[in-house]
């Protein structure tokens, strides 16, 4: 059973590392985009962490509507939890790590409608 997944989400590949609740790694693979929410939509409902940046929200709320609980990190703050070389893989198992600090802080997840007022400058279009 996979109790926490930390994604790092690219243009095209995306990198999930999961763990189960003894903390040992039960997967790490690259998904495309395209089957990002099959893959989610196949796991029972567990804590899902990624990086906040634009895309972000839009994956939290999909991958929530799953029935996931999905938190957003300051990308930061997971820094600290890298333990190599910089690359998708390893971003993934430290943004996993990172998500299941007690001490994290996390970002709300912005809907559309929140999405778009902050991308047009506070502005309606």
């Amino acid at each position: 059973m996979i109790a926490r997944i930390g994604i790092d989400i690219a243009k095209n590949v995306f990198h999930v590392h999961g763990v189960c609740p003894a903390e040992r790694q039960l997967i790490s693979r690259k998904l495309r985009r395209s089957q990002v929410l099959a893959f989610f939509g196949k796991l029972e409902p567990c804590l899902v962490g990624m990086e906040a940046c634009a895309t972000a929200h839009y994956w939290a709320r999909e991958i929530a509507a799953l029935g996931h609980e999905v938190r957003l990190m300051p990308p930061k703050y997971v820094k600290a939890y890298l333990k190599r070389q910089k690359n998708d893989a390893a971003d993934a198992a430290a943004i996993c790590e990172a998500v299941g600090r007690p001490d994290m802080r996390f970002v709300p997840v912005k809907s559309r409608d929140q999405r778009e007022w902050t991308e047009h400058g506070g502005r309606r279009r």
